[in-house]
């Protein structure tokens, strides 16, 4: 039987045993596990959630992994169900054609494709697709979409299987997929084997630069083992002749970079941007351990300072609410140890979630509706980066007098 669960004793980019441990947010269950109401009474699996940084290299990654079979055979997170992610992929499907000058008889490949939102706008400009996702549920999702999609890990087994059977790819995108993988030297091999010569591999992360700013401290949970800034990923690269080209900020997900990595022998040369990113990442110090230790301490702060104003609004007799089913808020109430007594239910839009209750917490999940026709006193926005479409949804409860609490980038209420 497999282990479900293994410390991480090396740095996976590296190879170095010099991991400093500088934040724990205490054992949880997988933050995207969502309960039945008959399993409420069932004991629940709780995993060390804590990060530490490779003073080598200095990538940030999780202190534990959790096995990938426990956390994306059966998938919720779903950005279909987002307008600004769907407005972010078309935007993205677009640039990407117009610059690269991508036609009919080019193959882009989407790595952790979800339910296939990403690939369905290359698809309507007549450009062959294929999706590899590791999620049963989403997989069969995108090919009833007609978005041919592989039930699979990508890695160098699939990359042969797609390059036997479709031919080589002219681009490769992973986007919020990096993050997930512990074996980053499988999915490079993966890359350079399915990729064109002058094929691009276009990556997407939160940047943790972000992070660290704006205390994205809740962003930080089993699925994402590694916290990239650029000059780990570098490192990475350059062991598989590969380099990035390009770089481009795009704001979601409380902050993300948009990379563009191609074979050192290509035509492409990297940008100026490159190198003012890695002089920004030098002077912001992510060299020293008093970064880390620093954020570490406003995190704690931010858990102290909310459980203190919910106590005080709960003596209070106000009614509390949460919105967003996400994970990142499941880190949050998990950490905060905030459950039904404080938060009454939370409303989300994704189907998959309501009717459902938060792991951990067991506060009960309803569909957005729920709050039309009921006026509790305060929301705690647990899905903040979305903050704006929801506010803009939310217009008449905030008319009602309805106040939203925001804890990132720090605590508030609007």
């Amino acid at each position: 039987m497999k282990k479900t669960i293994q410390k991480v004793k090396v740095c996976r980019i590296c190879g170095s045993s010099k991991l400093y441990p500088f934040l724990s947010l205490g054992k949880m269950p997988i933050p995207n596990g969502f309960i039945q109401k008959e399993e409420l009474n069932m004991a629940e699996r709780y995993y060390p959630l804590a990060v530490c940084v490779c003073e080598n290299c200095w990538l940030v990654q999780l202190t534990h992994i959790v096995s990938p079979e426990i956390m994306f055979r059966n998938y919720v997170y779903i950005p279909s169900t987002s307008v600004t992610m769907v407005d972010h992929f078309r935007s993205m499907a677009n640039a990407i054609v117009d610059k690269y000058k991508l036609n009919g008889s080019d193959l882009v490949v989407d790595v952790g494709s979800n339910d296939g939102t990403l690939l369905s706008f290359f698809k309507g400009k007549e450009i062959k697709v294929l999706g590899v996702d590791p999620s049963e549920n989403l997989s069969a999702i995108s090919n009833l979409k007609g978005i041919e999609t592989m039930n699979n890990f990508f890695g160098i087994e699939v990359a042969e299987k797609i390059r036997k059977e479709k031919g080589k790819a002219k681009v490769v995108t992973a986007t919020n997929v990096l993050a997930h993988i512990h074996d980053l030297d499988d999915i490079c091999k993966g890359v350079n084997i399915l990729l064109e010569n002058e094929g691009l591999f276009i990556v997407e992360f939160p940047y943790f630069l972000d992070l660290i700013d704006k205390n994205e401290f809740d962003s930080i949970y089993h699925e994402h083992l590694s916290y990239f800034s650029l000059k780990p990923l570098c490192y990475l690269f350059q062991k598989y002749n590969l380099h990035i080209i390009d770089i481009k900020k795009v704001p979601v997900h409380g902050g993300s970079l948009r990379i563009f990595v191609s074979n050192v022998k290509s035509r492409y040369k990297p940008s100026l941007r490159v190198k003012d990113f890695l002089e920004r990442e030098s002077l912001r110090k992510l060299n020293r351990r008093s970064t880390y230790n620093e954020f570490a301490r406003r995190v704690k702060a931010i858990r102290r300072d909310l459980v203190s104003l919910l106590k005080r609004l709960k003596l209070q007799g106000k009614r509390i609410v949460g919105y967003g089913a996400a994970a990142k808020g499941n880190v949050l109430l998990n950490y905060c140890k905030l459950d039904s007594h404080t938060i009454e239910y939370i409303v989300d839009s994704i189907p998959y979630k309501q009717g459902k209750f938060t792991p951990g917490t067991h506060i009960p999940i309803y569909p957005e509706t729920r709050l039309e026709n009921d006026t509790p006193d305060y929301v705690l926005l647990l899905a903040w980066n979305f903050a704006d479409e929801i506010l803009r949804k939310q217009v008449k409860y905030r008319e009602r007098d309805g106040e939203f609490i925001i804890t990132i980038p720090y605590l508030r209420i609007e």
